[in-house]
């Protein structure tokens, strides 16, 4: 009775479930019908290799180059932005109209057809898909337009509009200074009264001139990456002309930049100037002056000592797995070793004490965060400064993921008790800094002050009842 009972119940099933396939099938192809016959162009947009959009105006005319890259050909040779030449292509490579307004009409002219016109060439056809665009529909701002091959004069989306009312300059790409900051060894920097050069190390940078210090490696990265994005509000001059380049303040430049580029073979000029109130920039790469806005030419004008590394070590606290500090005759360390799976602070103490972690965090933290309030450059006697015998040093030693190793060492001179300041030397550079003396209170004191707390005895149990 049961076997009986599922097979009824397997038929029912299966004959629902083709039910529903069968509507589902159906419900595609009357929406796949309905779109084709709703289908004013129906190209493959990759098959698309040349564009014109005809306007009062004039004709912007599109072409790939060799990569598949769009170009703007008419009226200017020029790189196309290809968001924006994408997004022209697909509003017309697969176009829908709204609905068909006359199916033969005796005269185009009451549409004002053809106002604007779109055409696309596609590989492998002689002749291009044309899209003849007239006048709004006063209704509801739709468009009136047809296509060249099709007698119908339909009703385009409104939303087109924004697309058809572009102009060369919205379809330009901007950022014409484009090069890979990681690409850049050395960044050299001339402006009124500033003068500086630095060059990689590594994962950081180094000032060549006018000192040799370590420069802030977020502020020269920001700088590249500001030259790399440079995006044009206009246009200034498309070759250079002398006259172009005294109109734009670029005969002699506000600031210069040089950039080298070794694996890419080539060093880049940036020249930055005025056109009246216009910020005005050109590069050796270009023959394009652009006016930009932003920041950069402040930022280019920084003295040196806004670019040099503030910070008397650059580590990241979290990676430290070692720490040691002496003040006099006082040395205490601590070290991150497994406990039962688990990463613990422990004093290096010969019954490996645990440490109160809270506590040294927060002092690797307050080490990592140091800053300079002044840089002594060529100091000529580390005695005059305490640190001949300096009165304390702290080491930090840290472990990154990719498994280097690397120790900050500082040593601390005498405190200037009226300035609020302390001498401070990383061991591994030449010059010095001046630091606010106040986190000197935070060093420990005596080894109960990184011991862990001993845990409270637990309260005996009330027996009263």
């Amino acid at each position: 009775m049961k076997f009986k009972t599922t097979l009824v119940l397997t038929a029912a099933f299966a004959v629902l479930l083709a039910a529903v396939l069968l509507f589902e099938s159906k419900g595609r192809r009357e929406t796949a019908a309905k779109e084709k016959a709703d289908s004013l162009v129906d190209v493959a947009a990759p098959d698309v290799q040349k564009m014109d959009l005809k306007k009062e105006d004039g004709t912007i005319s599109f072409a790939r180059d060799d990569k598949g890259a769009w170009r703007i050909t008419a009226p200017l040779e020029a790189r196309a932005d290809a968001s924006e030449a994408e997004g022209l292509l697909s509003s017309f490579a697969s176009l829908r109209f709204e609905r068909v307004v006359d199916k033969t009409p005796a005269d185009l002219k009451t549409y004002e057809i053809p106002r604007e016109e779109v055409a696309l060439w596609v590989k492998g056809k002689d002749a291009p898909v044309r899209v003849l665009i007239g006048m709004e529909n006063p209704l509801d701002k739709s468009l009136f337009a047809k296509r060249a091959d099709d007698p119908r004069v339909v009703l385009l989306s409104s939303s087109l509009k924004s697309t058809l009312d572009k102009k060369v300059f919205d379809f330009r790409e901007k950022n014409v200074f484009k090069f890979e900051p990681s690409d850049v060894k050395s960044i050299r920097v001339r402006a009124k009264d500033v003068s500086w050069e630095a060059v990689r190390e590594g994962d950081g940078w180094l000032l060549n001139s006018p000192v040799k210090a370590l420069a802030a490696k977020s502020k020269v990265d920001s700088l590249l990456d500001a030259l790399s994005a440079l995006k044009a509000t206009e246009f200034l001059s498309e070759d250079k002309k002398p006259a172009d380049l005294k109109k734009c303040g670029l005969e002699k430049p506000e600031c210069q930049v040089t950039l080298s580029l070794p694996t890419a073979g080539k060093e880049i000029v940036f020249s930055l100037g005025k056109d009246g109130a216009k910020s005005a920039a050109m590069s050796s790469e270009t023959n394009k002056i652009i006016a930009f806005e932003g920041t950069l030419a402040g930022d280019l004008g920084k003295k040196v000592d806004e670019i040099r590394e503030k910070k008397l070590s650059v580590f990241s606290s979290w990676e430290a797995n070692r720490v040691y500090v002496r003040t006099g005759e006082f040395q205490i360390a601590a070290a991150k070793e497994k406990v039962q799976d688990a990463d613990k602070w422990l004093l290096e103490t010969a019954a490996k004490d645990a440490a109160n972690e809270a506590k040294i965090e927060d002092f690797i933290r307050r080490i990592e965060g140091l800053e300079a309030a002044g840089f002594i450059d060529s100091p000529k006697s580390l005695a005059e400064y305490g640190l001949e015998k300096p009165a304390a040093e702290v080491k930090v030693r840290t472990k990154a993921s990719d498994g280097k190793v690397f120790e900050t060492g500082l040593l601390f001179g005498r405190e200037d008790k009226a300035k609020k300041q302390v001498v401070v030397k990383n061991v591994k550079i030449d010059y010095l800094f001046r630091v606010d003396s106040a986190f000197l209170q935070d060093f420990p004191k005596e080894a109960k002050d990184w011991k862990a707390e001993a845990p409270k005895p637990e309260s005996a149990p009330d027996k009263k009842k």
